[in-house]
């Protein structure tokens, strides 16, 4: 493990498909890490992806960049997996469960064996479920071990929000939490918009509870409206990537909905879920207990069921 923010950062990607690549560029735009290795199956794949990458270092960020194996993380920061089978059309994500759960054994094991001491960083769907199985193959303690959880559907909805109130992003303070799927929900009752409540500012508006409903719906489509329109989703997912990466490189302190290990949060354990958390060098240095109101708790626990049922049949 590392605490000295000065340190060369060091960040092993596992799977280059859209999602590793997006992530790889985009962590060398905001110049994050030090050295980053891609490990893929498709290693021509990835061997030219470098040096499409290695193209971007002169203008943005002078990082080493190259391909490697699982034996490269020994002395990682970071483990980033995105490899996976990708979701189909109509195609949710707990039915990638079992054909997922056999590629993360394949990753993680090797890992592990290679010395790692670093922190694993889940994006593979459904991600919650598997991150909560990463922890699990790994043994590694549930700090060290992250998904990107339901930042990406947040994004969705601030945006959704934002436009709907006609207001900036930054007046929009929402979470999606839950899991990053199906049964996820909006915390509206907990929301503000230009720091007033959501639900306040809604009936100020004129905009009604159906109105609110109807976002929600169709922030949790998204993602299918868009692998529909083009095949697959990856730059909200690749910078949802980078910010956790970052904030765990840098030591930030950094807020955000992830895929958190519950520890008897909500009344729940064992499963990682949609919530807010504090992201730094230690991985998770706090899961944040949102006081929900009774009836998005129910819808918190409801979730949380659906994924445990899961979890426990591929024990």
């Amino acid at each position: 493990m590392f605490n000295n923010i000065n340190k060369s950062k060091k960040v092993v990607l596992v799977g280059d498909g859209a999602v590793g690549s997006s992530y790889a560029f985009s962590m060398l735009q905001a110049n994050v890490a030090d050295e980053i290795v891609i490990v893929d199956i498709q290693k021509d794949h990835s061997q030219g992806d470098v040096l499409d990458l290695e193209d971007v270092l002169p203008l943005t960020n002078p990082a080493g960049i190259r391909t490697g194996s699982y034996e490269d993380a020994k002395d990682a920061d970071l483990v980033v997996i995105t490899a996976g089978v990708p979701r189909k059309p109509g195609e949710s994500r707990l039915d990638l469960v079992s054909k997922n759960t056999k590629i993360l054994e394949s990753i993680v094991k090797p890992i592990v064996n290679s010395g790692f001491d670093g922190i694993f960083l889940v994006s593979a769907n459904p991600v919650d479920i598997l991150t909560t199985i990463t922890q699990r193959i790994s043994g590694f303690s549930k700090n060290r071990v992250l998904g990107t959880g339901t930042s990406l559907d947040t994004a969705r909805l601030d945006v959704a929000l934002a436009n709907k109130f006609n207001v900036s992003l930054q007046d929009v303070n929402a979470d999606v939490m839950g899991e990053h799927g199906d049964t996820s929900f909006a915390a509206y009752d907990e929301a503000t918009i230009e720091g007033q409540p959501l639900k306040d500012v809604a009936y100020n508006r004129e905009i009604t509870s159906k109105e609110l409903a109807n976002i929600e719906k169709d922030v949790r489509a998204k993602g299918g409206q868009i692998i529909r329109q083009k095949g697959a989703t990856f730059y909200g997912v690749a910078m949802s990537l980078m910010r956790i990466s970052k904030a765990v490189l840098n030591n930030e302190n950094l807020v955000m909905p992830i895929s958190a290990p519950l520890t008897g949060e909500y009344g729940l354990h064992d499963i990682y879920i949609g919530n807010p958390a504090v992201i730094n060098a230690q991985g998770i240095a706090k899961v944040i207990e949102v006081p929900l109101s009774s009836d998005e708790l129910a819808k918190m626990r409801h979730s949380a069921g659906q994924m445990a049922e899961i979890v426990v049949a591929t024990k």
